[in-house]
């Protein structure tokens, strides 16, 4: 804490830089935080979009074809996790379908790949 400078109010610097004629540039909403270092911002970062690191998104994709059939892993796309829901854009209203209807196995053999173990249900969407 000794080697970080003082902190006046905004009050206060603004009433010195208009005793010294020097105009108040900051807004007033602004709000002053500490500055991280580089090194720990990119590693937040890589950690948060998965960067270099396995996700349960991209073991589903690269199964995709072996947990709903070649047929209908054409027509569709697994896209991400929210929560507990697997997002699945699905481009043909059969496949759709066909998807729903086997939702139960889908899902069994998804839980069964390494970390996908939190995925609970499917959202089909047209796309």
């Amino acid at each position: 804490m000794a080697d970080q400078p003082h902190q006046f109010s905004k009050l206060a610097e603004e009433l010195v830089g208009d005793l010294r004629g020097v105009p108040f540039a900051e807004p007033r909403r602004q709000v002053k935080r500490p500055t991280k270092s580089l090194g720990d911002v990119v590693e937040q970062l890589m950690v948060k979009f998965q960067v270099g690191r396995p996700s349960a998104e991209q073991t589903i994709r690269d199964h995709w074809v072996e947990l709903v059939g070649a047929p209908n892993a054409a027509y569709s796309h697994a896209v991400r996790i929210e929560r507990t829901q697997l997002m699945v854009l699905v481009s043909h209203s059969v496949v759709r379908s066909e998807l729903l209807h086997h939702r139960a196995q889908i899902l069994e053999r998804i839980r069964q790949l390494p970390g996908c173990e939190v995925v609970k249900s499917l959202n089909l969407r047209a796309g």
